[in-house]
């Protein structure tokens, strides 16, 4: 198991650029860092809560568009400032609601959790496996040479971002395409994650309050998946920023 101060000190060494901060000063990251996880298929409890978040989807949109939700509008402008098209490449909070309706996907014990949760809270959500990091998150505006292992056509390809476009990386890697668009394959959550790193991702209108409660949420969540669980959490902001151990 990882040591709790191995996961502060990741923490404590992620960053976010002025660069990013420069397009969106209300741009606010919390990260949970989580060990201890006992790893699984989807499972009863994923599914309840998934069936939790596709009814939360269908009463907050009521029958308006998607792009009319608040948060999601401001995620369609953010992509805007850096140059993306998001009518074409969708924030993962929209690309959850849009398939809220059908049916949000199944895929592992980890990923349903903080879909659902996403879901539940409005607010874009990542998850990524920390085995398979190579050094601390930090959020950049990609220089266009980064690699980004993903699927092209059912086979593994290496991409790369547009120069200024906003990724997430670790040292071997883009991570993140598109602040939050889509997740590379390297660091994907799988059955056997035991230790991961989960985004949330907040700009206006999401208060800080409803920030902090997504974050509660998520970590309460987590903290039933094993009698050992750990986390230790950051907020990454414009302004000074906090950590905490669980």
């Amino acid at each position: 198991m990882t040591e709790p101060s191995t996961l502060e000190r990741l923490l404590d060494e992620a960053r976010v650029e002025a660069e990013v901060f420069a397009l969106r000063p209300d741009y606010r990251a919390a990260l949970l860092a989580v060990d201890g996880i006992v790893p699984g298929p989807s499972d009863e409890t994923g599914e309840a809560l998934l069936q939790e978040a596709e009814a939360a989807a269908r009463r907050a949109l009521g029958g308006r568009p998607v792009e009319q939700l608040p948060h999601v509008a401001a995620w369609r402008e953010a992509y805007r400032a850096f140059g993306a098209k998001p009518q074409r490449t969708r924030n993962s909070l929209e690309a959850l609601l849009r398939r809220a309706a059908t049916g949000l996907p199944r895929v592992n014990r980890l990923t349903d959790l903080y879909n659902a949760v996403s879901v539940l809270h409005q607010i874009p959500l990542g998850g990524e496996d920390l085995s398979r990091y190579r050094g601390a998150p930090r959020l950049v505006r990609a220089t266009g040479a980064e690699p980004f292992d993903t699927v092209a056509a059912g086979a593994p390809v290496t991409e790369h971002p547009q120069p200024g476009e906003v990724v997430w990386c670790d040292d071997a890697g883009v991570t993140c395409r598109r602040w939050n668009w889509r997740q590379g394959r390297r660091t994907g959550l799988t059955e056997d994650t035991t230790t991961a790193l989960f985004v949330l991702d907040a700009l206006a209108p999401l208060t800080d309050a409803a920030l902090h409660a997504a974050v509660e949420d998520l970590a309460t969540r987590l903290g039933r998946l094993g009698p050992e669980v750990q986390i230790t959490h950051r907020l990454l902001t414009a302004g000074p920023t906090s950590a905490q151990g669980d």
